[in-house]
């Protein structure tokens, strides 16, 4: 199952990934962040396919850019996970016209037992949800390494019932006031090294000597039609087919060839060919 620490992303690439699917409202990966603009009276955010377990697992990022209240009444930063039933999740609201930090569990897109914090933009400029089989956990840190727990709460039913069924919901709304955007970067990374793919011409401007060792392997056809007389030895590994038209004659001194046939036929691999027709 996909637990919720194995999703990893800090948005360097520019290109919504795949395992934000689900996003919606115009959102962008610009400047190596996650961009989700502020328009007045409309949602956007990056979201997740509902494919993931929050049970036994964490999820932090940071907010590094919030929007201006503006004229709003209502503008408000997100960081939620919600499950398959609408109006249940859990998660974090920064609320920019009072400037406050919520830690939510809604039922029904409400939480009568929620808990704020006066935001602060340094320590809580990271936040972070976990669960253990026995809790959740809400925890901000002003650096993604050292956190403070905000929030403690005995881990709703519906964590451990939606295995694979999580999303993941990082979106902003405004009621009215001037567009501008917030930003969301590192989930659960610290890292923020880009990675490019870029063509590139190579131009060289140097030269590279080497002593080759030569070794071949050749075939020959060979056609003798009298005499082959060579003052150069090869020394080869080779192939040879051999045509010879004329005729080769054997005499066996000190021998008694009397009852001794000699053939004479095509030559054929391995053969020896000796004095005087070498």
């Amino acid at each position: 199952m996909p637990l919720l620490t194995t999703l990893v992303d800090n948005f360097n690439d520019n290109v919504i990934g795949p395992n934000w699917g689900d996003s919606y409202g115009g959102v962008t990966e610009t400047g190596g962040r996650a961009r989700v603009p502020l328009v007045a009276g409309a949602y956007a955010g990056y979201q997740t396919g509902r494919a993931w377990t929050l049970a036994g697992a964490s999820i932090y990022l940071k907010t590094p850019t919030l929007p201006a209240a503006s004229t709003g009444t209502d503008v408000g930063v997100h960081f939620m996970i919600t499950s398959p039933v609408a109006g249940t999740g859990l998660g974090f609201k920064i609320n920019r016209v009072t400037n406050r930090l919520r830690m939510q569990s809604n039922v029904d897109y409400f939480d009568a037992g929620a808990i704020e914090l006066a935001y602060d933009a340094v320590n809580h400029l990271w936040l972070r949800l976990r669960e253990d089989g026995t809790n959740v956990y809400w925890d901000t840190s002003p650096n993604g390494s050292t956190w403070t727990n905000r929030r403690t709460l005995a881990t709703p039913a519906w964590v451990t019932a939606a295995v694979d069924q999580c999303a993941v919901d990082l979106f902003c709304y405004r009621d009215a006031g001037v567009t501008d955007y917030a930003e969301y970067d590192n989930v659960n990374t610290l890292a923020d090294g880009a990675v490019y793919t870029a063509s590139a011409v190579l131009t060289g401007d140097g030269a590279a000597t080497a002593n080759a060792a030569f070794a071949a392997i050749t075939g020959a056809s060979l056609t003798a039609e009298d005499q082959l007389d060579a003052d150069v030895r090869l020394a080869a590994r080779a192939e040879a087919a051999l045509d010879v038209d004329s005729e080769l004659g054997a005499e066996l001194a000190g021998s008694d060839t009397g009852d001794i046939d000699v053939a004479v036929s095509r030559p054929y691999a391995g053969w020896v060919v000796s004095a005087p027709w070498r």
